[in-house]
This record gives C-alpha cells, sequence and structure tokens, in this order.
C-alpha cells in the first residue's frame, strides 16, 4: 500500500471514556506501526495527541460551540465553580443564537464541525500532505466534511458508521419514509451520498450493513462505496489486571457502566428484583445495583422510588480523572469492573438494537467477569454472548429477565457464578482488515474519481 499520509476526520477523539473516541484512537498504535502517517483533525473536546500532527478546532456553530466550550473548560479546570460560571455566561450569550440556529436548521449541535474541518482539510491536502480521508465517529460532521472533501478532490475516502444514520422505526420500516425531524432527513441524505461516493465505508453489525444495503442497493456495486462489517473490539483497557482474582463478598454486586435512558433503563432490572425478594427475602439485604458513568433516566428514578430501593440502586455518575492518583477515568472504570461479580449489558428496546452493538461489550470481554446481557432483536449480538458464556435475557420478556436474575442469585449464593470464556475481541483484527481492504482497493484502482 503506497498512500501512507491519512487525514483522519473525528469531532471526540481522545476524550476520555467516549465510545466514539475509543473505536479510533484504539486503532491509532496499529496504524503507526503499520507505516500510517496520520493527520488528525478533532474538536477540542479530547486531549491532544503529541505523537503526530494533531489540530483541534471550535466548531463554528453556537450550539456546537457551547458543547465544545463545556468540554474544554471541564477539561482545563474541572467542573468547579470557575467550569460553572463561565459555561453558564457563555450558554446565556449563546441561547438566542442557538434557537435561531435550531429554528433555521434543526440540525444536531455538531454539524458545524465539518465546515472547519473541511477548510482546514482542503488547504493540507493543497500542500500535498494528504493521500486518503478517513473519517469517523461518533457526530456525523466528520463525515459530512469527509464528503465535501472526496467531492472537492477526489482523494480516496473511507469511513466507518459509529451508529446507524437512518433510525428505522418498526421491523417493517427500511428507513425509505422522508423523516419529520430535520436532522434525521439530513442523516438519511448524507448516507445517501456516502454510500455513491466513498470508496470504502465499513458499519459495526450485520444488521447496520444489511439495512443499509436495502436502502441503498447501489453499495457494493461498481463505481459506488464497497460496504462491509468490521467488529470494531476494544484493546485491553488501561487499568486492567491481570493478576487480579475475583473474590466473593457480602453483597451480590450488579453494576451496569454507560448511559442510561427510557428506552435502556435499568428499571427493568429493579422490578425484577420484587419477585425475587419475595421468594428469596434474604436477598433484600444482600443485592446491589452499581450504576457508572451516567445520571440515573427518569424511568429508573421513578422505580427506585416507589419501590423504595435508594439502597440498592447506587448510582456512582461518572468517573472522571483522579487528580490524587492520577489515574484516567477508564482506568478508574475498569477497576470497577474487575470489581463486579455481574456486568450487565443493557441494549435498548428500539428498533434500532436489531443494528447496533453497545461498545461497553467489548471492554467487558476483556475484564474476565460474567456478562448478563438484556438484548432485544440483534441474533448476532445474542450469539456472541451465548459464545461466551453470559447470561442472556430477551428484553421484551419481564419473565424471562427475572428468571436470569434469579438463577444469577443463586449461583452467587453457591458461589458457582458463570465462568466466561475468553474469546476476545481486539483492535488488532480490526486494523488488519482496514489496511487490507484499503490496499486491495487502491492496488485495483477502483477508487472513485468524481
Amino acid at each position: 500500500m503506497q498512500k501512507k499520509n491519512w487525514l483522519i476526520l473525528s469531532h471526540g477523539f481522545n476524550m476520555d471514556g467516549r465510545a466514539s473516541s475509543l473505536t479510533i484512537t484504539d486503532k491509532i498504535p496499529y496504524l503507526l506501526d503499520a507505516g500510517i502517517k496520520p493527520h488528525v483533525f478533532s474538536a477540542i473536546t479530547g486531549i491532544k495527541d503529541a505523537r503526530f500532527p494533531h489540530k483541534q478546532f471550535l466548531a463554528w456553530g453556537p450550539a456546537a460551540f457551547r458543547f465544545d466550550f463545556r468540554h474544554w473548560i471541564a477539561n482545563q479546570y474541572g467542573r468547579g465553580w470557575f467550569y460553572k460560571i463561565s459555561t453558564g455566561l457563555v450558554s446565556l450569550v449563546l441561547a438566542p443564537f442557538i434557537a435561531l440556529e435550531k429554528f433555521f436548521l434543526g440540525y444536531s449541535s455538531q454539524w458545524s464541525w465539518a465546515m472547519p474541518a473541511y477548510f482546514h482539510g482542503l488547504k493540507l491536502i493543497r500542500d500535498g500532505k494528504v493521500d486518503l480521508i478517513y473519517s469517523t465517529g461518533g457526530a456525523w460532521s466528520a463525515h459530512l466534511a469527509g464528503l465535501w472533501l472526496k467531492k472537492k478532490t477526489g482523494l480516496p475516502w473511507i469511513l466507518e458508521i459509529h451508529d446507524p444514520l437512518v433510525i428505522r422505526q418498526s421491523p417493517i420500516d427500511p428507513g425509505f419514509d422522508k423523516p419529520k425531524n430535520r436532522d434525521a432527513q439530513f442523516r438519511q441524505y448524507l448516507e445517501k451520498q456516502i454510500c455513491k461516493y466513498a470508496d470504502l465505508a465499513w458499519w459495526f453489525t450485520d444488521g447496520a450493513l444489511h439495512y443499509a444495503k436495502v436502502r441503498n442497493p447501489n453499495l457494493n456495486t461498481p463505481n459506488n462505496a464497497h460496504g462491509f462489517v468490521i467488529l470494531p473490539g476494544a484493546e485491553p483497557p488501561g487499568g486492567l489486571s491481570a493478576s487480579k482474582m475475583h473474590q466473593y463478598s457480602e453483597h451480590l454486586n450488579l453494576c451496569h457502566f454507560g448511559s442510561l435512558a427510557n428506552d435502556r433503563s435499568l428499571s427493568i432490572i429493579l422490578k425484577a428484583l420484587v419477585p425475587l425478594f419475595k421468594k428469596f427475602p434474604e436477598a433484600r439485604q444482600k443485592i446491589r445495583v452499581h450504576a457508572y458513568g451516567a445520571h440515573l433516566d427518569p424511568l429508573t428514578a421513578e422505580v427506585v422510588k416507589s419501590l423504595k430501593f435508594e439502597d440498592i440502586l447506587l448510582a456512582h455518575g461518572r468517573l472522571e480523572k483522579d487528580p490524587a492518583t492520577g489515574k484516567s477515568g477508564r482506568e478508574r472504570v475498569v477497576e470497577k469492573m474487575q470489581s463486579a461479580d455481574v456486568l450487565i449489558l443493557l441494549h435498548g428496546n428500539d428498533e434500532w438494537c436489531a443494528e447496533y452493538i453497545p461498545s461497553k461489550l467489548y471492554d467487558y470481554l476483556w475484564t474476565g467477569r460474567p456478562i448478563w446481557g438484556i438484548t432485544h432483536r440483534n441474533p448476532q449480538l445474542d450469539q456472541m454472548l451465548l459464545n461466551r458464556g453470559a447470561y442472556l435475557s430477551p428484553q421484551s420478556d419481564p419473565q424471562a429477565v427475572a428468571l436470569a436474575l434469579e438463577r444469577i442469585w443463586l449461583d452467587w449464593k453457591n458461589q458457582q457464578l458463570m465462568e466466561p470464556k475468553w474469546l476476545l475481541v481486539g483492535v488488532d483484527q480490526a486494523v488488519h482488515n482496514i489496511l487490507a481492504k484499503v490496499s486491495k482497493s487502491l492496488s485495483s484502482g477502483t477508487q472513485k474519481k468524481d
């Protein structure tokens, strides 16, 4: 492969603990080992990388500016009084401009980051410093900038779609209909442009690629994008201790890591505790459910209050860098993962679950702890969990969730929790596949000319 100078567009690059950041930052060491010379463009929300040219740009729109500013202040000064005062003032000043942006465009906040990424990328390309454009995310603004650069320069453009751009509403809805939401309309347009102009595009699940092909029959046809599936995997997280052995304690600790919402809620587990406590009253004093990484969703908070489970559900919030120990948020999270009795993997209950595998799964696999997957309409995810010796429940069946919880309780009491199988999904396989696809595409001369 001759083309080594890659422009990597990633809005959330080097943001501690963000899935869309880890997807690309975990690949960097393997790309460097392969001789790739990256130029990275990102927002100011992450930590600047000193190993290669890494430029951070403020978005040009008011909503994205507010978002980026908050994260930059938090990185620089923490979330104390200065953060609260400065971000409050900026939000107040920008409020009318954000309202106008929302009224006239209606796009998600980070869309405007595409503009500085495009103009600075174009200059870099004209200076002869870029052979290939690689967009990733997270925020679709990176793909929009990649599209503009591809159409302007004709350079090879490859991209990975972190989450489905088009959100289907039902099992029989392939996503053809024009959505009412203007952001969704634009994402639908962007997916069509990707399938037309990109040289290579990959999705993270079989379901996501399947529905993208249904909506875009030109995918994988001559003069259009070649689409395929790559499991992103994860590197052994910092803070992972190979020598750490699990020890049973006085509590059965069920731990969830990551964001929560009404459609991905711990309430399903809390409700399943009710019949368990009736059948095994002693479990009331032994089971604890821990939530790390996010505020409780409204549904979970409501169930905690109605069932008086304040002592059962322990919400720890987001784990940031610890200034006392120097440990990053990710390192602290991994320590907590390895201390868990069972790791909870909530999938959700929306139709788009058929196209989505929580990225947290790949981190979970490295910890060696049992996983309890509560999944929805995703055979690929179910099979991955079953192959690795996990507890598994369909989200749509509360009785099955209750039965799985009872099994976990009994296994824990007998100190016989399931031993997970050591079947990891590393990042090396993802990078190997990407490089092989790029090499084949460039050597065969199939990259499209605009």
